[in-house]
């Protein structure tokens, strides 16, 4: 998948990663009043299987911790896969709330 464009859908409380046709290929679910204000609580991250090994989830991730980063917030990550990719990334730890527990 060459193009992916990641947008905040807030009434949805997810990141969405949405191809050239709109369609939405995957997602990174949140919740925006649990970790207080200017905080967002990273759940899960969800890749459709027919999208799966092409490289979305990692461009998710990254296109969701930039959005949160251009808004002024940080990220409690408790999804695993968006743990695992602030431990192989650490240009993203600024966005780590602090005292967030990283899985």
């Amino acid at each position: 998948m060459d193009t992916l464009t990641v947008v905040d859908n807030p009434s949805e409380s997810r990141f969405e990663a949405r191809a050239d046709d709109g369609a939405v290929v995957g997602y990174v679910s949140y919740d925006g009043q649990a970790g207080g204000p200017g905080v967002v609580v990273v759940i899960h991250t969800i890749v459709e299987p027919a999208f799966e090994g092409q490289g979305v989830g990692g461009r998710l991730v990254r296109g969701t911790l930039d959005l949160i980063r251009a808004s002024g917030r940080t990220v409690v990550p408790l999804c695993p896969f968006v743990s695992a990719y602030l431990r192989r990334h650490p240009d993203y730890q600024d966005l780590v709330a602090p005292d967030s527990e990283q899985r």
